[in-house]
């Protein structure tokens, strides 16, 4: 393929379209990366929604959407011969890759919380008239600028398993890490798309005693118990909001959660995840990843209980890592095949009104399916 097909997204309410663009040479210290898959965040669903301030980051000429993803090295600049590992890197190397570049010197970073760098995203500013054109994954390349980790993918961890690993998946490891999730934790996981399933998996992984997973589409409650959910709540069974806390609670012998992570990217569910909390309970927020909503919240309740909230927007490159080897160990145990669901880039409208429909777990644009 010799063009650099791109899928522009104009507003909230308007159909994506394709367009096309020069693939960018690298410089010495860069990759061109050709993508292979590229799936639907939440947070880009949010955009095409318009929800919260995110419809505000639309340009009239368009902008590429798209960052959990992976692809193949197309070519490699001449200084860059290995992955963050140091592992030998050559064209045609399947990739895991951070889609942001922490700047490594500023005050966070330089305290080990390169997670928060304030400058990380600046790389996917910009016109993309200009090189290197094509800034998100909903294209048939991407370039890689020096300083974002990127690690080659085992033999044994397919696409399909791997396109999750840098956001999702990473994201969720760093957020269930950050609440410190350990032997004998009961854990509640609100939202079973692709975020909540990892979360069943990683959650059981670190010796969650008991993971309970909420959601209200059979297919993905049924899913998150392959992954790892030893209960299950069916919106749609227990919809009231007060008997799905008292469930809870019947299911951690009267005391709560020790976690409970928000996962759906609603606000509207936050105090009651909080009120599923054990005294001493950590409340983990990462669905919600757009400013401009609120949600209700009694404070002398978290202090009377000594109960805390995190929140996670983005992981370290340690956690991208971990991610990978996460889904090598786990290749042959666990559905991870099963997570997303395909669609050619021409159908990027289809995919996107499935996904905010329910209809699929998490879309996946493979580039090249239609060809």
């Amino acid at each position: 393929m010799s063009v650099n097909r791109a899928a522009l997204f104009f507003e909230p309410g308007k159909p994506f379209e394709i367009a096309d663009f020069p693939i960018p040479e690298p410089k010495s210290d860069g990759v061109t990366l050709k993508i292979t898959r590229s799936n639907i965040c939440g947070s880009e669903l949010h955009m095409w929604r318009g929800d919260g301030r995110l419809a505000k980051v639309v340009t009239p000429e368009g902008r590429i959407l798209g960052h959990e993803a992976t692809g193949v090295v197309h070519a490699l600049g001449d200084d860059v011969t290995t992955d963050w590992n140091g592992a030998p890197l050559a064209e045609g190397d399947r990739i895991a890759f951070q889609y942001f570049r922490p700047c490594g010197r500023c005050r966070n970073c330089m305290r080990g919380m390169s997670e928060a760098c304030r400058t990380s995203f600046a790389i996917r500013s910009g016109e993309h008239t200009e090189w290197p054109y094509t800034r998100g994954t909903f294209s048939d390349y991407l370039y890689l600028h020096a300083g974002q980790a990127m690690f080659k993918v085992p033999d044994n961890v397919t696409d399909t398993m791997i396109v999750s690993a840098n956001c999702a998946l990473a994201q969720v490891i760093m957020g269930l890490e950050r609440v410190n999730v350990e032997m004998g934790d009961r854990v509640v996981i609100q939202g079973c798309g692709g975020l909540g399933v990892y979360a069943c998996a990683v959650a059981k992984e670190r010796g969650a005693e008991k993971v309970i997973a909420i959601d209200g589409i059979p297919e993905r409650l049924a899913l998150a118990k392959q992954m790892g959910a030893d209960e299950v709540i069916n919106l749609n069974e227990i919809t009231d909001s007060r008997a799905r806390v008292s469930a809870v609670r019947d299911m951690t012998d009267g005391e709560g959660a020790d976690v409970v992570a928000e996962l759906v990217g609603s606000a509207a569910v936050i105090d009651e995840g909080l009120r599923m909390l054990n005294w001493g309970g950590r409340y983990l927020e990462i669905g919600v990843f757009f400013t401009g909503t609120s949600f209700d919240c009694d404070p002398g309740r978290l202090t009377a209980q000594n109960q805390r909230i995190e929140a996670v927007g983005s992981y370290n490159a340690l956690s991208l890592q971990l991610a990978v080897e996460f889904l090598s160990r786990n290749a042959d145990r666990l559905p991870l095949d099963e997570v997303v669901d395909d669609y050619p880039l021409e159908d990027i409208n289809q995919a996107f009104a499935d996904q905010d429909a329910g209809l699929v777990k998490r879309a996946s644009l493979v580039m090249g399916l239609a060809d």
